[in-house]
């Protein structure tokens, strides 16, 4: 991978965010399937047609409420994401790393 101890150390700190992310975007691909075989009403529970809702009449109810987030604009969405996005790898770039994770 590397031979210089620096270099090797920051790819294992960007594997483990990758490793990160990729654990919570299995949780997301997961529970509204079993939230939905478990009573819970959702529009579309399988993970890779949930995100079409969006373009429906009336947008998207999250856990199939409209009082909890009812997205109506792909834009918004997408804007709200990039910027909880960019405050978690602010928080991460800066030191704070939860957890002590990647802490030698």
């Amino acid at each position: 991978l590397s031979a210089d101890p620096q270099t090797f150390s920051r790819y294992r700190e960007v594997e483990v965010i990758h490793a990160r992310w990729a654990m919570l975007g299995a949780l997301g691909c997961i529970t509204p399937e079993l939230l939905a075989k478990n009573g819970v009403p959702f529009g579309e529970a399988v993970w890779f047609k949930a995100g079409a809702q969006i373009f429906q009449d009336g947008g998207l109810n999250y856990l199939g409420n409209e009082n909890l987030v009812h997205a109506q604009s792909i834009l918004a969405t997408l804007a709200v994401q990039v910027l909880l996005m960019g405050a978690v790898e602010a928080y991460r770039a800066n030191g704070g790393v939860p957890g002590g994770f990647g802490e030698d």
